[in-house]
């Protein structure tokens, strides 16, 4: 059987490479920062990395995860419910709730796994899971293993919300659930009037805010702190992999009875192992130094606010942005390779996306910019985008 299934997949992986969309994986040896080193020794800054706050490389950071190792090992080897909750995550959750200001938190191994576990342990066929349709790929895939009646709402689109609501009402619970920043745009869900329709509709939120935590908000705390919704929203997911120290981790922090039942029946929870001690103690530090100071979110909002604007006074065509996300519209999936492939050369790490991952014809270079950078390296990136941009014809 494999021989022919063998062929199929060879014919399909030649068919990927023959249209230019074949995804290669770039080596990097150094850690994880502004500047990084690639197989082969060249060094290339990294505009395509979560490490909005450029934590992945903080030393405060990386000493707390050696004390732990010292401390409490190297790993749980088990469950939590078994024998594998540590002090440590505890106090990781503690910090969690603190700093969205919420009544409690539950940890995962990745937010995909938070998002994968979260409906089905609250919902069934009587209820309704409504659905922004540019919801991340781990909500989509937790809502399938649901049982609950699916809605579903164009990006944002208020209008198309309430009317969902509005048929929703024959189901017994409904949930909206949403993005708070879509990471192929850039742009922050509108979570203060989907929170007014929730209430008008009797209806609860869910939020994920994966690519807004530590990034929207004055002090980083995300779209609750934007739209001083702070404690409101009955369910906030989010991940340690992106802003909050680019490890591993992901969580679910909200209301207590729904962590409280998550704790019971959240298949991920109760089948994986929680996260290292030393994942939990960096991610301890970090919060307490979020606690502190504003200085790195002041940095990122500056060094967004800096590079989109040199960009578009050069000419790019730029989606509207209120994150650190800064999506380069080229359309076309090949070009969007080439694009990437050309900055490379000029010393710019960034990654062409194309459908599936977008919508076909709307491929980009999703630029992520990070409190890591130099205001010298982001005139950099901008002169090569502009040199390729001239030779690809992107830019007249």
């Amino acid at each position: 059987m494999y021989k022919d299934f063998q062929s199929h997949l060879r014919t399909e992986l030649s068919s990927i490479k023959k249209a230019g969309l074949y995804k290669e994986e770039r080596v990097i040896t150094s850690p994880q920062r502004a500047d990084i080193t690639v197989q082969g020794g060249k060094q290339v800054l990294n505009f395509c990395a979560n490490n909005y706050l450029g934590l992945s490389d903080n030393k405060r950071l990386i000493n707390a995860a050696k004390k732990a190792l010292d401390t409490h090992g190297y790993g749980m080897s088990s469950v939590r419910f078994i024998c594998g909750t540590g002090d440590l995550q505890k106090k990781l959750e503690e910090k969690i709730s603190e700093f969205f200001g919420t009544e409690d938190t539950i940890l995962y191994t990745s937010c995909f796994d938070a998002n994968g576990g979260v409906f089905e342990p609250l919902l069934d066929e009587n209820d309704a899971i409504i659905s922004d349709a540019l919801n991340h790929a781990s909500i989509i895939d937790g809502v399938r293993l649901c049982k609950a009646v699916r809605y579903r709402y164009a990006n944002a689109n208020m209008e198309e919300l309430e009317e969902c609501l509005k048929k929703a009402q024959k189901q017994r619970y409904r949930i909206i659930v949403t993005d708070g920043v879509f990471s192929m745009d850039g742009n922050v869900a509108p979570v203060d009037k989907i929170y007014a329709l929730a209430k008008k509709y009797n209806a609860m939120v869910m939020v994920d805010e994966s690519h807004s935590a530590g990034v929207v908000g004055k002090t980083g705390r995300g779209t609750t702190e934007l739209y001083k919704l702070r404690g409101k929203i009955e369910i906030l997911t989010g991940t340690l992999g992106k802003s909050f120290g680019g490890a591993v981790g992901g969580f679910t922090t909200g209301k207590k009875e729904i962590i409280a039942m998550l704790r019971q029946r959240s298949r991920p929870y109760l089948f994986s192992n929680s996260i290292p001690p030393m994942v939990a103690a960096a991610g301890i530090e970090m919060f307490n130094m979020m606690s502190r100071t504003n200085r790195l979110q002041d940095k990122l909002h500056e060094n967004t606010a800096y590079f989109v604007d040199k960009m578009k006074k050069a000419g790019f065509d730029i989606k509207p942005t209120q994150s650190a996300i800064c999506a380069i519209m080229l359309y076309d999936a090949k070009l969007s390779q080439q694009m990437a492939a050309k900055l490379l050369d000029e010393g710019i790490y960034v990654v062409g996306f194309y459908y599936p991952v977008v919508p076909k014809d709307l491929a980009r270079i999703r630029v992520q910019v990070s409190a890591g950078h130099s205001k010298k390296q982001l005139d950099r990136a901008v002169a090569a985008f502009t040199k390729i941009g001239k030779e690809l014809k992107v830019l007249k």
